[in-house]
């Protein structure tokens, strides 16, 4: 019988900053907020935190090609766009392509298991600069 972890004000509150943040937080950003909040908080414990909200699939950790870690409150199979310029990465509302995995698993012999679309370009925020 495994051994239920007890609940967490910083655990809790972490996973409040990565749901409202819709830019895919890094660890640092988490840190930067939590810590006006709670001044004791290291690094280190919200890394943990994160370590666990993810092995109870409550986030994501998500890398968007420039080996910088992301963490998401959307867990299901959903895509992004990507700013060249700022390299902000934010959920695009597109309807899943389901499709594509049958696709693939007509013209090859792996096990797919799903797939990930990633679409870059400039964001308004940086168009209108």
């Amino acid at each position: 019988m495994s051994n239920p972890r007890r609940k967490s004000r910083q655990r809790e509150r972490i996973f409040e900053i990565i749901s409202k943040d819709k830019t895919h937080p890094t660890a640092q950003a988490v840190y930067d907020i939590l810590r006006k909040e709670m001044p004791t908080v290291s690094l280190g414990n919200v890394y943990r935190n994160m370590k666990i909200l993810a092995e109870e699939g409550r986030i994501e950790c998500r890398n968007f090609g420039d080996g910088i870690e992301r963490y998401d409150a959307i867990v299901g199979l959903h895509y992004h766009f990507v700013c060249e310029q700022c390299k902000s990465v934010t959920d695009f509302p597109m309807a899943l392509q389901s499709d594509i995995i049958g696709m693939a698993k007509k013209i090859s012999s792996h096990t797919i298991t799903g797939h990930s679309i990633q679409f870059y370009g400039i964001c308004d925020k940086c168009k209108q600069k």
